[in-house]
């Protein structure tokens, strides 16, 4: 009984010192991103690294300036919050190297009521709250066009603001504020084109609230896919890909669906 006993504690001891030294040898990985959708599909991806030997550490910001600062200053190993697009004019405009390491999901823009409740009640010089940094703006000038509120100068595009309305029959006020602040915009305004992760934390839904949205066909459902960005080299470090490989699992993409119910798009 004493040696039944005696290896018993030493394969416990075994056990152990080996799961201590694979708790050591974990690698982290810390990545920011904005807390709704995108800090709550990392709490999944956190789930499938740790059977791979990674340990993901996840940084919540508010904002779209300070992930991409904190990236930079390698504060962080990747960033989840942004589009492409919003990342190229970020690099321009603030001398940053960061990249697109993989497209991971895109959310749907929606035009949300605000004072006035329905579209067909929309009045003469009605105002509508936009994003104001440059490629969002751009995207809800375009969702206004296709609702036909609005006609674009021809190539306006992607980098359309409110000076390319050629045709604004009901003269439409288009007010431009931060991203954030679009949801508690809301009593002040007659109506407002919100981002989907902005959305979410407001608790609307693009599929149950929202008076129009982008469609999936759309050149925003392919054009701005939510990315994971990365600084300049890294994208092929091995922290990086099983990053990717853990967001693009069967587990998350069934995460993503259940959950947001069309709010939140898998691309992969």
């Amino acid at each position: 009984m004493k040696k039944v006993l005696s290896l018993l504690v030493i394969s416990l001891m075994a056990v152990a010192l080996v799961t201590g030294c694979k708790q050591k040898s974990a690698k982290k990985i810390v990545v920011g991103a904005s807390p709704a959708p995108h800090a709550e599909i990392l709490g999944v991806v956190a789930k499938v690294l740790n059977e791979k030997g990674y340990q993901l550490e996840i940084k919540e910001f508010t904002d779209y300036v300070q992930p991409n600062l904190a990236l930079q200053n390698k504060e962080l190993d990747a960033n989840y919050f942004q589009h492409k697009p919003y990342l190229d004019d970020f690099n321009k405009n603030n001398k940053t190297s960061l990249v697109s390491a993989a497209a991971i999901h895109y959310e749907p823009l929606g035009v949300y009521a605000g004072k006035t409740k329905a579209l067909a009640d929309m009045k003469e010089g009605a105002v509508i709250a936009v994003p104001n940094d440059t490629t969002n703006e751009a995207r809800a000038l375009l969702l206004l066009e296709t609702m036909k509120l609005i006609k674009l100068k021809p190539g306006a595009g992607l980098k359309a603001t409110a000076a390319d309305i050629v045709e604004n029959p009901k003269h439409i006020q288009i007010k431009e504020l931060e991203a954030a602040q679009l949801t508690r915009s809301l009593p002040d305004v007659d109506f407002a084109v919100i981002n989907g992760n902005y959305a979410l934390l407001a608790n609307l839904s693009v599929a149950a609230n929202s008076l129009a949205k982008e469609e999936k066909e759309s050149l925003a459902a392919t054009t701005f896919a939510n990315i994971i960005a990365v600084r300049a080299g890294d994208e092929n470090r091995p922290e990086t890909k099983a990053l990717i490989e853990a967001l693009k699992s069967d587990a998350v993409k069934k995460f993503i669906e259940e959950k947001y119910k069309g709010s939140v798009i898998p691309v992969f």
